[in-house]
């Protein structure tokens, strides 16, 4: 059922349905009304979020200027990179646009995802390394927001081995 939604979204392509299925699991859904926001620039940077359907846009303000859009997010498309790459705050704030259907996962919860079903969890975290170095419009290498996504793992852990293997 939330497999064939989960499909959508680049980070589980190639995983099987019962692999979504169970991904799927993890995350909590939310339903936001138009033009309200999902997370405050400044706000602690608690979870990832996909973007199921609606729109939302990514404001930054800076500290002597106007806020400024900065993104558009569109269905199938991740934001929240905070939660995730070791910030303890969002650099920006969340709006939605319209009527946004959205999942999220806590950062600290991928961690336990990856200790749970270490290949799917390796295969989640190289998944997400690629699509943020794409997002970050290459200021980072996969190979460098892999790291910095992996740094809390155990690193005597199964997903961090399986994820290291997947380097060479």
């Amino acid at each position: 059922m939330l497999a064939a939604e989960f499909r959508k979204f680049s980070i589980f392509e190639g995983l099987s349905p019962s692999k979504i299925e169970w991904l799927a699991s993890q995350f909590e859904l939310r339903v936001i009304p138009a033009n309200r926001t999902i997370f405050e620039q400044g706000d602690p940077a608690t979870h990832l979020y996909l973007l199921s359907s609606g729109k939302v846009i990514i404001r930054y303000k800076p500290y002597d200027g106007p806020p400024l859009t900065v993104a558009t997010i569109q269905p199938g498309e991740v934001f929240g990179w905070s939660a995730v790459l070791g910030r303890h705050m969002y650099t920006s704030a969340a709006v939605t646009l319209e009527e946004s259907r959205l999942y999220r996962i806590e950062g600290s919860r991928l961690q336990t995802v990856c200790d749970e079903c270490p290949d799917t969890g390796a295969v989640l975290y190289r998944r997400l390394a690629k699509v943020a170095s794409e997002h970050k419009k290459h200021q980072h290498t996969e190979g460098e927001l892999l790291r910095v996504l992996t740094s809390n793992l155990d690193k005597n852990g199964e997903c961090y081995r399986r994820i290291e293997n997947g380097r060479r």
